[in-house]
């Protein structure tokens, strides 16, 4: 193998930067060439790809967001766009492809994999949903955001006496809101893995108004439903004065941690050692601190899960 490319795709995270360096860095100190496709899918049907050196990934490990740039792409998911895609890749002689992103941008790569294209994924989203890996790139950095601005919320609510409700990122997967949670002692968690009992979280902020808490934290995945909603629900059956913050797309941003871009340079460039050991349809992840890879195909298969016992300590310690 002579030239490999690497893409970002999907929604961007904390750390994808550090993770193109380390493929450019990587590639280019085994004698490979190395190519940066920019917006993702869409840049390899438009061919959007351009050599990279050294330079061009000098100064951006401290960076959030992705230098190559991202984007959604409908014709991608069609045969037609991954035929045009492939013979693309060809043109320039690239021979394996490094793709950072999340599940959606793991399937990408599968079907390039089926089509023999000789790919492999790194996990690279905020909501740490990729089985296969205890961490993805730009989770950690994500976590700090929202317990920093939960901190400054905690501050106010406590000043005027409120009941705080926080809308964290996280469509199908908990695990921002349940460590974001624990880390800042919120009251209550909501997450879509675990069923919640509205009359519970009432009744809890009941015991605390008894015992004279002046104030509570609760913090909802978006994939539970709306923070405004929750926020109404409580105000209205217990009169408590409720305000609600939807932290958005803040969680997507800044520079990333040290964890981050440690974890985006193992990975990225464990990513062109199996390329260059002629693997294909792998991920790599991080497991009880050790550098893994597994199959694209045999991860997509299983279903994410978060940390049974740090929801259960969270509960213990939010009585």
């Amino acid at each position: 193998m002579k030239r490999i490319g690497v893409l970002t795709s999907g929604g961007d995270s904390p750390g994808m930067n550090a993770a193109i360096r380390a493929v450019v860095r990587k590639s280019i100190f085994h004698g490979l060439e190395v190519y940066g496709v920019k917006n993702g899918y869409a840049g390899l049907i438009s061919g959007n790809i351009e050599q990279m050196q050294l330079g061009d990934v000098g100064d951006i490990i401290q960076k959030g967001g992705t230098k190559l740039y991202t984007a959604r792409c409908e014709e991608f998911r069609t045969p037609e766009g991954r035929e045009i895609a492939v013979n693309e890749l060809n043109k320039k002689g690239i021979e394996g492809l490094v793709v950072i992103g999340g599940d959606g941008s793991f399937r990408g790569a599968q079907k390039l994999t089926e089509l023999g294209y000789p790919t492999i994924g790194v996990p690279g989203t905020i909501d740490n949903d990729i089985p296969g890996t205890d961490f993805t790139i730009g989770f950690d950095t994500a976590l700090n955001t929202v317990i920093d601005a939960i901190d400054k919320i905690r501050d106010t609510a406590t000043s005027h006496e409120r009941t705080y409700v926080i809308e964290v990122m996280g469509r199908n997967a908990g695990d921002l809101a349940l460590w974001a949670g624990l880390a800042d002692g919120a009251e209550t968690i909501i997450i879509p893995e675990e069923p919640y009992d509205m009359e519970q979280i009432l009744a809890r902020l009941d015991r605390g108004n008894q015992r004279g808490k002046k104030h509570s934290i609760i913090i909802v995945a978006e994939g539970v439903g709306s923070g405004p909603e929750f926020a109404k629900r409580i105000e209205d059956a217990t009169q408590l004065e409720t305000r609600v913050t939807v932290l958005g797309h803040i969680q997507r941003g800044g520079s990333p941690t040290g964890s981050d871009r440690v974890l985006a340079s193992r990975l990225g460039a464990r990513a062109v050692e199996l390329l260059i050991e002629g693997k294909q349809g792998e991920m790599v992840g991080i497991r009880e601190n050790k550098i893994v890879s597994q199959s694209i195909e045999s991860a997509l298969s299983q279903t994410h899960t978060i940390d049974k016992d740090i929801y259960r300590l969270s509960q213990e310690l939010s009585i």
